[in-house]
C-alpha cells in the first residue's frame, strides 16, 4: 500500500480545498501509472505548515520572506 505524505505551507489562502483534492487525485493518479499500485489503496496526506513553524538560517520562515520584501524595496 504505497504512503504519500506531502508537506506544503499554508499561507495566502492556499492551499485551498480544490488544490488539495487535484494534489491528492495527481499524486494518487501518478502512483498507479508510474508504479502499477492500486488506487483504492493508495493514501496522500497532506500536512500544512505555518511559516512560523519551520526555520532557515535560525529565524522562521516568516522572519526570512519579511526580511527579504524589505530588502527588495
Amino acid at each position: 500500500m504505497p504512503f504519500v505524505n506531502i508537506r506544503i505551507t499554508k499561507e495566502n489562502g492556499e492551499p485551498t480545498t480544490e488544490q488539495k483534492k487535484e494534489l491528492i487525485e495527481g499524486v494518487t493518479d501518478l502512483i498507479a501509472r508510474v508504479l502499477g499500485k492500486n488506487k483504492a489503496t493508495t493514501v496522500v496526506i497532506i500536512d500544512e505548515i505555518s511559516t512560523d513553524d519551520y526555520g532557515l538560517g535560525g529565524k522562521s520562515i516568516t522572519e526570512v520572506r519579511k526580511a527579504a520584501k524589505e530588502n527588495k524595496k
